[in-house]
């Protein structure tokens, strides 16, 4: 077999989930994996370190294209909008792999294992976001708190897209995300007024009875 397979990566990742459909994922191991892809073990270990990274090796390329979006973003957008473009910016990444997005995700969330990693993963790429925005400029606290509430947005809008049977690109589900974020601060900003508003002493209470 040649040293390079045209298409190994993506005929592994599929092979692999496949496999983790059919017997589990604790039960698949990388033989039956390359097997399954028609490649060999060596070949698998070309492109990943484990089995699980089959479910996590596009994370660097993620990460990527989030911090070039805030890059290039204009500079007269607030860290939050700027977050928000760039999330945007992955849509066509996920748009063209729903099935296998789909797949994935219920590999993930049956493995206490996998879904530990997957919060990593989340985590950096939350460093990295407020990495990009201290590059802009934004005050180091601010930008922390800003990459969290956008990997808050991006985790919520990436499930409620792949459970999307209207197939609605990433884009709108992360704008929709941000827009219901947007109305919790506003009520929660309100409440908040309510509560710490001066109340009237008794005596006033008396004269405007």
């Amino acid at each position: 077999m040649g040293r390079w397979e045209p298409n190994a990566y993506e005929r592994l990742q599929e092979a692999a989930l496949e496999l983790f459909g059919e017997r589990g994922y604790e039960r698949t191991t990388v033989e039956e994996i390359a097997a399954r892809a028609g490649l060999t073990e060596r070949t698998f270990f070309r492109y990943f370190t484990d089995k699980r990274e089959v479910l996590f090796g596009g994370s660097k390329d993620l990460a990527e294209v989030i911090v070039a979006a805030i890059g290039g973003a204009p500079k007269e957008l607030g860290p939050l909008d700027t977050v928000a473009v760039a999330l945007e910016a992955t849509s066509p990444i996920f748009e063209a792999r729903r099935a296998h997005a789909r797949k994935r995700q219920a590999v993930v969330a049956s493995h206490a294992e996998l879904r530990e990693r997957e919060l990593i993963k989340l985590s950096s790429l939350g460093d990295a976001i407020a990495e990009s925005l201290r590059r802009r400029g934004v005050a180091k606290v601010a930008a922390s708190l800003v990459a969290e509430a956008g990997i808050a947005v991006f985790k919520s809008a990436f499930e409620r897209w792949v459970s999307d049977t209207k197939k609605h690109e990433l884009a709108h589900h992360v704008r929709e995300t941000l827009a219901d974020l947007r109305v919790a601060a506003a009520e929660g900003t309100a409440v908040a007024a309510v509560r710490t508003a001066p109340r009237p002493s008794r005596s006033a209470r008396r004269t405007s009875t």
